[in-house]
């Protein structure tokens, strides 16, 4: 009677073993979940990062365009197509392809 109440407390000792584990790798706030959460959380800080830089560099040229008459002038040119009177264009003919 002792060795069979001793096998089901051992079994059951197991069996909770066994479940709490298992929990322990897969349940809610399981090791496997943790691991994934701080990869998520890392891959987040570096675009957070990336996007800080590129926010500062957009808020240096738009200072840059504000307070800077040469950097306005370059942007028109560029974007715009703007030239000085006294400038000439250059305008390149377009190749034809070998095939026609």
């Amino acid at each position: 009677m002792m060795i069979a109440r001793r096998k089901i407390l051992l079994g059951a000792i197991l069996i909770l073993l066994f479940v709490l584990i298992l929990s322990t790798f897969f349940g809610k706030k399981g090791l496997l979940q943790i691991r994934e959460a701080r990869r998520l959380q890392q891959e987040l800080q570096a675009e957070m990062a990336r996007l800080k830089r590129e926010k500062e560099k957009l808020e240096k040229e738009v200072d840059a365009l504000r307070h800077d008459p040469l950097m306005v002038e370059e942007e028109a040119r560029k974007k715009l197509w703007l030239m000085k009177p006294e400038e000439k264009v250059l305008v390149r003919p377009k190749l034809k392809d070998k095939k026609e």
